[in-house]
């Protein structure tokens, strides 16, 4: 039966080669199942019909049964054919603009039809243009349901003709030639055990639904199905790289570790650090390529973790490397690690795009000889010129700023590939972990270092501008810092620096010098003057730091304690949560103040309340989630991401929770899907891995 579902488009009857193209180009249908799998955005519920004298001025769609007793031919200059429509409550208008010729031909007068539109009124008369129109002898008779599908379409099919009528008689066209016969892919004990409908039953009724209760009873099914495959997918290439992918097992927990952990350790670890850092050590003391995602907020103390996993390295006579995506926050890790690594007397040095040849060389030799332990960088590590001695753990910053490809180059620096940490202070939400990390084992370092003030965050307009001023030169007085962010919006770079620059000199007039000293940074400086107006701040010489978002993942300055963000409205929720924890590093209360104007949409406003509510990352990044959809969230690289066809991440998280459960279930009792009752759904399953789907792909 499912070779049939291979055949091409165009042999379906009524597609042919003009339309099988259309169909190939606009929504992809190649084949018979990608038409199958084309499921409709929403449903018309046909069960009712109206009467004349109940339709309302309300622009609904409705379907009423009556003739056609009248046709004629108005207007001279842009004439329309109008048809009086009659049933035993009254009269109304059906009216054509186009297509008038070929409509004149197929009515035909004083027999019963069904009709369907939108009904306005005009002069107290209703009137529907272009109805889709059914003689009643076959309405009764057609394959339909009740509920009438809408399936997604575009521009160039609606103008070429394939209306969303066409596309419906393809899909009955479609049962006809299968007789609606499609294997079942999911074990009988799942079925029974969920009361799921069978798959002929379910794809019968996403298509043509007998009732409300049976459409979703479909969905559901259909929604399972999918989710379930994905998570069959994920959890199967974990499983095959804990077996197959040899890692080097760092049995030592040594001198290195131990000594920093004694003597070092510049604070106590929270519980979480705690955690975290076994999860990492008894991944590492495996045969198997440690492969692992650390989440964790801003401020939560990650460094730390990923020092003492390299030390780990260290100590069984392996290299570490840590791959940022940006000049500023490699130089920002090298800052924090070396300060970790100095007292231990360990080789550790940075690699960027600004290195001088000469440095180069001597990293170069270092690490080919292994005197170099730990090297910090940005797409540099991935040159080709750059040769390990060993490299026992990658540590890899905000990987969803790096393509597959290179972060496939840092494994292939070894002979056995080195153990992986993958770390983002984007909290990632569970749903979506689920799904883009399913086959990555996660770690969560979900507490704040003690002593840290949960950062207060206010939301003013800019009429309000004199308070939040004085309240800075408040601020200022006791000694802080201060940061104003403005937004960059990439299009117009001449816009951002004007917005960027007035503000810098209303700021400069309020704050005048000598009492008060402003630094500026944009993206249009200098690298070596970002830094060093950076230091200066970082030194505490000037007061106020006016920066477009360069600062998102910035210095680090314990002092700063207020951030004001300008047209606070134009930023998203994640970009705005990581801007506010340039702040709060400090022992003393901290501030965001988001400024905006009073124009605001409602999205805008769920943000800035979200904001205002809550601390808590991953709280932000579930609204987050809800208001953007996972493919912005994920950034260009994976915005392709999750290809679904029925599912939604956002919307069905309970479906992808029971359906990630039944997947660890079955493969636990049947890793390789080879008992009898799983033939099916192995069979399914090496179908779908033969599509180089994204899924393949995700980490």
């Amino acid at each position: 039966m499912n070779n049939l579902l291979e055949t091409p488009i165009e042999y379906l009857k009524g597609v042919g080669p003009t339309r099988g193209k259309l169909l190939r180009d606009e929504l992809g249908i190649k084949q018979y199942a990608d038409l199958l799998n084309l499921y409709p955005n929403r449903y018309i519920d046909r069960t009712r019909y109206y009467r004349i004298n109940e339709l309302q001025n309300n622009n609904a769609e409705v379907q009423v049964a009556g003739k056609v007793v009248h046709l004629k031919t108005v207007g001279d200059k842009k004439p329309r054919l109008v048809a009086t429509f009659r049933d035993d409550t009254g009269e109304m208008e059906l009216v054509w603009f186009r297509g008038q010729k070929w409509v004149r031909e197929a009515i035909k007068i004083n027999e019963p039809y069904v009709i369907f539109g939108k009904v306005s009124a005009f002069n107290g008369v209703f009137n529907m243009p272009h109805p889709e129109m059914e003689l009643l002898s076959e309405h009764q008779a057609s394959l339909r349901s009740a509920m009438q599908p809408v399936y997604p379409s575009t521009e160039k099919l609606s103008q070429r003709g394939i209306s969303n009528k066409m596309i419906n008689k393809m899909m009955q066209q479609l049962f006809v030639e299968t007789k609606a016969l499609f294997a079942e892919v999911l074990p009988q004990s799942i079925i029974n055990d969920l009361k799921l409908l069978p798959k002929n039953a379910a794809l019968f009724n996403i298509h043509f639904p007998k009732s409300q209760e049976l459409l979703a009873k479909a969905q559901f099914r259909l929604k399972f199905e999918e989710l379930f495959f994905i998570q069959l997918q994920l959890i199967t290439k974990n499983l095959v790289r804990k077996h197959k992918i040899k890692g080097h097992p760092f049995g030592n927990i040594g001198e290195y570790f131990n000594k920093f952990y004694n003597n070092y350790l510049p604070f106590n670890l929270t519980n979480a650090q705690k955690r975290v850092i076994k999860e990492i050590r008894n991944d590492m003391g495996q045969p198997a390529q440690m492969n692992r995602l650390l989440q964790g907020d801003v401020g939560s103390g990650k460094t730390i973790v990923a020092f003492m996993s390299m030390l780990i390295a260290l100590d069984n006579g392996f290299q570490a490397c840590l791959m940022a995506p940006t000049e500023i926050l490699a130089s920002q890790h090298f800052i924090g690690l070396n300060e970790l690594a100095a007292p231990m007397g360990l080789n550790i040095k940075l690699l960027t795009g600004s290195t001088k040849i000469s440095e180069r060389r001597i990293i170069h030799e270092e690490l080919e000889n292994g005197s170099l332990h730990i090297i910090i960088g940005t797409h540099a590590l991935l040159e080709d010129k750059v040769k390990f001695k060993n490299l026992g753990l990658a540590i890899i910053d905000e990987q969803h700023r790096f393509g597959v490809e290179q972060r496939s180059k840092l494994w292939h620096k070894n002979d056995i590939p080195p153990h992986v940490l993958v770390m983002t202070a984007t909290p990632i939400p569970r749903t979506l972990a689920m799904s883009l990390y399913g086959d990555l084992d996660i770690s969560v370092i979900d507490e704040l270092p003690p002593g840290r003030k949960p950062i207060q965050t206010v939301h003013r307009y800019d009429a309000n501008r004199l308070k939040v001023w004085k309240f800075l030169k408040d601020e200022i007085a006791k000694g802080r810092q201060v940061y104003i962010v403005y937004p960059l919006i990439q299009e117009s770079e001449k816009l951002d620096y004007k917005d960027l620059m007035d503000g810098y000199e209303s700021i400069s007039r309020d704050f005048p010098l000598p009492q008060y000293s402003v630094s500026i940074v944009h993206g249009q400086m200098k690298p070596a003057d970002k830094d060093s107006e950076m230091s200066r701040f970082a030194a505490g010489k000037t007061n106020i730091m006016v920066a477009t978002t360069v600062i998102e993942v910035g210095v680090n300055v314990p002092n700063a304690s207020v951030m004001v963000i300008e047209s606070a409205e134009r930023f998203g929720l994640s970009q705005l949560h990581q801007l506010r924890g340039r702040v709060g590093r400090g022992a003393e209360q901290s501030y965001c103040i988001l400024m905006t104007s009073h124009k605001l949409s409602n999205d805008s406003k769920t943000r800035l309340e979200t904001m205002c509510r809550t601390n808590d990352g991953f709280e932000i990044a579930e609204v987050d989630l809800k208001l953007r959809g996972p493919g912005d969230i994920m950034g260009t690289q994976q915005s392709g991401v999750l290809n679904l066809q029925i599912a939604d991440i956002v919307k069905d998280r309970e479906i992808l929770s029971l359906a990630r459960q039944y997947a660890i279930a079955l493969l636990k009792t049947d890793p390789n899907m080879k008992l009898p009752e799983n033939a099916s759904l192995r069979n399914a399953y090496i179908e779908l891995t033969k599509k180089k789907n994204i899924w393949n792909y995700i980490s």
